[in-house]
């Protein structure tokens, strides 16, 4: 069994919840449930992009930040950022400033409206790389996996930026595509419940 962290409730949680003190909540409220809203998986989708080469705890600690910024990761608005949003954005000290990440966010907004324009919803193109058997794979005992390097290179191809099959599989993880909890963790058997009355797109 996957070593687990006792919580100051004395219930069992995934290892890495008792990493930071904003983890545990996270944990417990959000990672690994089914997200079927398209605004919420393009939040995932850039701050996944923004933790590259850094911690998820620096990426968490200011999401609230990033949300603001990003007008709540509404791909729409994004779309129509120019370079002097980037110029702005840059000078921004309660985000993560880099460049290329800010630009991919810019870019990947335009590249979801069109996943819209082609699928209907973001959550019907990403919801199709769910894995077929997700038992299979000890929970948190791999980092990529087929269905997040195929994800990845379907990305690639149309044109979204930064986003590699390590980022995919955190994503896949987080957004309830697959039930990564560690077996004896608390939040096991809720999100193995709401995935199951979860309506795929």
């Amino acid at each position: 069994m996957t070593e687990l962290f006792i919580a100051p409730d004395g219930l069992p949680r995934c290892q890495w919840s008792g990493g930071a003190p904003d983890f545990l909540q996270y944990h417990d409220n959000e990672w690994g449930l089914p997200e079927g809203n398209d605004f919420r998986l393009f939040e995932k989708v850039c701050l996944e992009s923004f933790q590259s080469g850094l911690s998820w705890r620096t990426i968490l600690t200011k999401r609230e930040n990033f949300r603001r910024v990003f007008h709540q990761f509404d791909f729409n608005i994004i779309a129509n950022f120019t370079q002097y949003d980037v110029e702005r954005l840059l000078q921004d000290a309660s985000i993560v400033r880099h460049r290329g990440k800010i630009e991919a966010v810019i870019n990947n907004a335009k590249r979801a409206q069109e996943m819209v324009q082609q699928h209907g919803t973001l959550a019907a193109f990403f919801w199709s790389f769910e894995p077929a058997a997700n038992d299979l794979i000890p929970p948190q005992s791999v980092t990529t996996s087929p269905e997040s390097i195929a994800l990845a290179k379907a990305l690639k191809k149309l044109g979204w930026k930064f986003f590699g099959p390590t980022t995919a599989y955190a994503f896949i993880q987080a957004m309830g595509l697959i039930n990564d909890h560690s077996e004896g963790c608390i939040s096991r058997v809720k999100v193995s419940k709401a995935r199951k009355k979860f309506t795929r797109p």
